[in-house]
């Protein structure tokens, strides 16, 4: 029996574009942003950022060196949210109806940039934060490590106590996904930018 869910957050809650990302980068003076940003695991300084090695102020610098001029945090900030399309208000909105019957849970890769934006207001139409949405984040910058690495799986299971076998785990990575499957949850595998709502309520209703 399922008793709790946990989502990924780029790509499955919020839609994401590697493509647009790039193209921000660039414009910030990245020439190589092509090769430094992936749509699942960052490189260099990126993963050092969503890790917690680098804090935000420290990426921004060394983000500066490489593009050859002082960048401020908020063309930073708006570089990071060029990954972003858009979030489906009836995703969150059947996430909601989901806490009614289910422990909720984030763990996401992901950096303080962000989340600046994730876990204020302007996250949805509705005023409410990413964190209104589930009983808790779990975010790789905070844990030091990040998704496939096992350790922030185990750190998860660890603080909150769910079972595995009692676990749906839904992400859009295939090595994140082999993950969730080696440690015993369930898994789903939505496409990004794809409705999930009816295939996920089906695959409830049969576990």
């Amino acid at each position: 029996m399922i008793k709790n869910i946990v989502f990924d957050f780029g790509g499955v809650i919020a839609d994401i574009d590697r493509d647009k990302a790039v193209q921000a980068f660039v414009k910030l003076g990245l020439k190589d942003a092509e090769t430094r940003l992936d749509k699942y695991h960052q490189t260099g300084i990126f993963q050092e950022l969503e890790e917690g090695k680098l804090s935000a102020d420290g990426f921004r610098e060394k983000l500066g060196e490489l593009c050859g001029r002082e960048l401020s945090a908020e063309e930073t900030r708006q570089a990071w949210l060029g990954f972003f399309t858009g979030v489906d208000v009836h995703k969150l909105d059947y996430i909601l109806e989901l806490r009614k019957s289910y422990r909720v849970y984030i763990l996401s890769n992901t950096n303080p940039y962000v989340m600046s934006w994730a876990c204020s207001p302007e996250f949805s139409s509705q005023g409410k934060s990413l964190a209104d949405y589930c009983d808790k984040l779990y975010l790789s910058y905070q844990l030091g490590c990040t998704k496939p690495d096992k350790r922030i799986f185990y750190h998860m299971l660890e603080d909150s106590g769910m079972v595995p076998s009692e676990t749906l785990f839904v992400d859009d990575g295939d090595s994140n996904v082999r993950i969730g499957k080696e440690l015993g949850m369930h898994t789903f595998k939505p496409k990004n930018g794809v409705g999930w709502r009816e295939e996920l309520s089906r695959l409830l209703s049969g576990l």
